[in-house]
C-alpha cells in the first residue's frame, strides 16, 4: 500500500486513536503500521478500503477528501474499535492541512478574561502569550523534546501522536507557525522512517529547530516579536493601486505533495517584485500544460508563457507579504507593453551589486526567516560562461560574474519533463557565451544559483529555462575561447570547519542523544574549530556533547531520569548558530575578496530561539 492513495487524516483524529490505545498496542503500533503499509486498498467514492487480512476490512471515509473524525475509521475485527488497526491507519496517511474554519480566525490571543495583574491587560505594557498560549508552547516544546532525546528511529508512532495533538492544541490557541512546524517535524519523521529518497536530514534539522525556537519565544517574547512567533494562518492580500507590470520569466512550479503549476515573475515600475501563480494537484505533468493556460487575473488572455515577455496595467491590486498578486473580483487587469531586460525599468534589476542582491536574498531564504517577512530570493546577473564542473551531486555550470565572482549554476529540478538538464548541458558546451541570467539563491559557502531564466544566447529575446528549450543552432560560435575551471568552489567559507558542529547536530536528530553522548573527547575537534577563528564553534560543541553525556544518579546509583529540557536548549542553540553562521559565510561569498586574517563570521540577530541561543552560550 502506498500512503499517497490514503486520505490525509486530522492531526487531532490521529492523536485520539493513538491515545485511547492501551500500553499493549502502543507497544505494538508502529508494526502494525508497517504491516499495514503492505496490504492493498481501493478506493470507492469517500472511503478508502484496506484489506487488512482475509477476513477483515478496514475503512477510512473522507468526505471531502479528510479524515475528520475518529468514527470516520472503522474495523471489522473482533477488537474494534479498540483494535490496533486503527490508529495504525490513520499514522499511515498523510496529516491534512488544518481545517479552515480554524485557518480563518484571526491569529490573536485566545479570548481568555485577563486578571487585573495580567501584565497583557495593562494598555501601557506590550502584549504578552497567554497563559493558555504558553501551556501551549510548552507543551510542543516537550514534544520536540521527546523527538530529539529519542532520534529518528525511535520516535515512531505514539511520539508522533504527541507532536500532533499538541500542534492542534497550538492551533485552537491560534499559534499557526508553531502548529505548522510540528506537523512538518511529523512529515519529515515518517519520511525518514520509510526511507524516502527526497527526505534530508538538514531538512528535519531546520523544522525541528523551528518548532522548538518558536515555541520557546512564545513564552518569552511580547509585542512584534510574539506576533512574528505566533504567525499567521493565512497571509492576508492589502490594497496596492494600480500597478504597472513588466513580464520577467515564468518557472515550472512541482512539489513533494503532488501539486503542480507555473509561477511568473514581474516586476513593477520602482522594481518590485510580484508573482502570478497557477498551481493545484496535478504534479510535472500539469506544470508543464498550465503554462499555456491564461493568466487568472482581470480580464487579461495573456498566457503565462506570454505574460512572462509582455506587461500589465492593474488596477484595484491586492498583493500578500510575499508578492502574490490577489486575483479578486475588484482586481482588473489589462494586457500593456513589456520590456526588454535591457530596457528600464527592467535593466535597473541588473544593476545592484551581487553583495546586494546576495543579501537580500538570504533574508528571504535563511532557514528561520520570518514567514510574513517578504523578499525575492531571485539574483539578476551578467555572466560569462565557463563551462562545466563535475561535484559530488553532479554537473553543475560555472559562470563568471562581470563583478569578477565565479558563480556556479545548477538545475531548478532534474526532472526529465521539465527542460532545466538539458538546456544546462547546451550551455555548458558554448564556453565564452556572455548571458544576462536570472537564478535562485543557493544558501552555500561559495556563490551558488539554481538557473531560471536566460537571455537568448544570439539575443532575440528570453528563455524560461524550465519550460522552453534551447537547441545547439541557438548557441554562438563552439570555438570561442575557453576557461579553466577551478576544481573546487572557492569563497570565505569553503573549507570551513563548521561542519564539525553541523554534523553533530545532525546525529543527534538521526540517532537521538544517547548517541552523541557516547562520542567521548571532542577536544581534537574543538581545536580544529578555534583555529578556524570559530571559538564560539567549539564552545557550542563541547557543551551540546557534554549535556548529551550527563546523567545523574539517586542515592541508590540509579540513573535519573535525563534532563530533556536542558539538552534541548543546547541543541537548538547549536543548530541556530549553525544556520546564522552559514548565512554570514554565504553573504561573505558574494563579497569582493579581502586580505587579512580570518575571523569568526557574525552571527544575525535575528530568527527564532534568539534568545534561548544567547541565554545557552553565557
Amino acid at each position: 500500500m502506498n500512503d499517497d492513495r490514503l486520505p490525509p487524516v486530522a492531526p487531532e483524529v490521529t492523536a485520539t486513536l493513538v491515545e485511547n490505545l492501551s500500553p499493549r498496542l502502543r507497544k505494538r503500533l508502529d508494526a502494525a503500521v508497517t504491516k499495514l503499509g503492505a496490504r492493498p486498498t481501493h478506493r470507492d467514492g469517500d472511503t478508502v478500503t484496506i484489506q487488512v487480512d482475509d477476513e477483515t476490512e478496514l475503512r477510512l471515509h473522507a468526505p471531502g477528501g479528510v479524515v475528520a473524525t475518529a468514527d470516520a475509521i472503522t474495523c471489522g475485527c473482533l477488537l474494534a474499535p479498540a483494535c490496533v488497526h486503527r490508529a495504525a491507519a490513520a499514522c499511515a496517511a498523510p496529516t491534512a492541512d488544518p481545517p479552515p474554519d480554524l485557518a480563518d480566525r484571526p491569529t490573536g490571543a485566545a479570548p481568555e478574561p485577563a486578571s487585573a495583574t495580567d501584565p497583557a491587560s495593562s494598555p501601557s505594557s506590550q502584549e504578552v502569550a497567554s497563559p493558555a498560549q504558553r501551556a501551549a508552547a510548552d507543551a510542543l516544546w516537550s514534544a520536540g523534546a521527546a523527538v530529539l532525546e529519542a532520534g529518528i528511529e525511535g520516535a515512531g508512532a505514539v511520539t508522533q501522536s504527541a507532536l500532533l495533538r499538541a500542534a492542534h492544541t497550538a492551533r485552537i490557541r491560534h499559534l499557526p507557525r508553531a502548529a505548522g512546524a510540528a506537523l512538518s517535524v511529523v512529515t519529515l519523521l515518517r519520511a525518514a522512517r520509510a526511507g524516502d529518497p527526497s527526505y534530508r536530514t538538514a531538512d528535519f534539522v531546520t523544522a525541528l529547530a523551528e518548532l522548538l525556537g518558536t515555541a520557546h519565544r512564545v513564552g518569552t517574547a511580547s509585542g512584534a516579536e510574539l506576533d512574528a512567533a505566533r504567525g499567521r494562518a493565512r497571509r492576508p492580500y492589502s490594497p496596492d493601486g494600480s500597478l504597472r507590470l513588466y513580464g520577467l520569466f515564468t518557472e515550472p512550479v512541482v512539489t513533494d505533495s503532488g501539486h503542480g503549476g507555473v509561477r511568473t515573475w514581474v516586476a513593477g515600475t520602482d522594481g518590485r517584485l510580484f508573482t502570478v501563480g497557477d498551481v493545484a494537484p496535478g504534479g510535472v505533468g500539469r506544470a508543464v500544460g498550465v503554462a499555456d493556460r491564461a493568466v487568472r487575473l482581470g480580464d487579461t488572455a495573456l498566457t503565462h508563457r506570454e505574460l512572462g515577455r509582455a506587461g500589465l496595467a492593474v488596477s484595484g491590486a491586492t498583493v500578500s507579504p510575499d508578492g502574490r498578486l490577489g486575483a479578486g473580483k475588484g482586481v482588473k487587469a489589462v494586457t500593456a507593453r513589456g520590456a526588454a531586460w535591457t530596457e528600464l525599468p527592467l535593466a535597473a534589476l541588473w544593476e545592484t551589486p551581487p553583495s546586494e542582491q546576495a543579501a537580500r536574498a538570504l533574508r528571504s531564504t535563511s532557514r528561520y526567516a520570518d514567514p510574513d517577512g517578504g523578499g525575492s530570493d531571485l539574483l539578476f546577473l551578467d555572466v560569462e560562461l565557463i563551462g562545466a564542473v563535475r561535484e559530488s551531486a553532479g554537473t553543475c555550470l560555472l559562470a563568471l560574474s562581470d563583478s569578477g565572482i565565479s558563480v556556479r549554476l545548477t538545475v531548478a529540478d532534474d526532472d526529465p519533463a521539465l527542460a532545466h538538464r538539458d538546456n544546462l548541458m547546451l550551455l555548458a558546451a558554448a564556453p565564452g557565451t556572455r548571458l544576462r541570467i536570472i537564478g535562485r539563491l543557493v544558501p552555500a559557502p561559495h556563490p551558488r544559483l539554481t538557473l531560471l531564466a536566460c537571455a537568448h544566447p544570439t539575443g532575440g529575446g528570453t528563455i524560461d529555462l524550465g519550460l522552453d528549450r534551447l537547441r545547439r543552432a541557438d548557441l554562438p560560435d563552439p570555438a570561442a575561447p575557453v576557461h579553466p575551471a577551478p576544481p573546487q568552489p572557492g569563497g570565505p567559507g569553503a573549507h570551513s570547519p563548521l561542519y564539525l558542529l553541523e554534523r553533530r547536530v545532525e546525529q543527534t536528530v538521526s540517532a537521538g542523544r544517547a548517541a552523541l553522548g557516547m562520542l567521548g573527547d571532542v577536544t581534537a575537534e574543538t581545536r580544529r574549530i578555534r583555529r578556524a577563528g570559530l571559538p564560539t564553534a567549539a564552545g557550542l560543541l563541547t557543551a551540546l556533547c557534554t549535556s548529551a553525556a550527563q546523567r545523574e544518579r539517586d542515592h541508590f546509583g540509579r540513573l535519573l531520569p535525563a534532563d530533556t529540557d536542558s539538552f534541548a536548549t543546547h541543541w537548538l542553540t547549536a543548530a541556530l548558530y549553525t544556520a546564522a553562521v552559514a548565512d554570514s559565510l554565504c553573504a561573505a561569498a558574494w563579497e569582493p575578496v579581502r586580505e587579512g586574517p580570518a575571523a569568526e563570521p557574525s552571527v544575525p540577530d535575528r530568527g527564532p530561539g534568539r534568545a534561548v541561543a544567547q541565554t545557552a552560550q553565557h
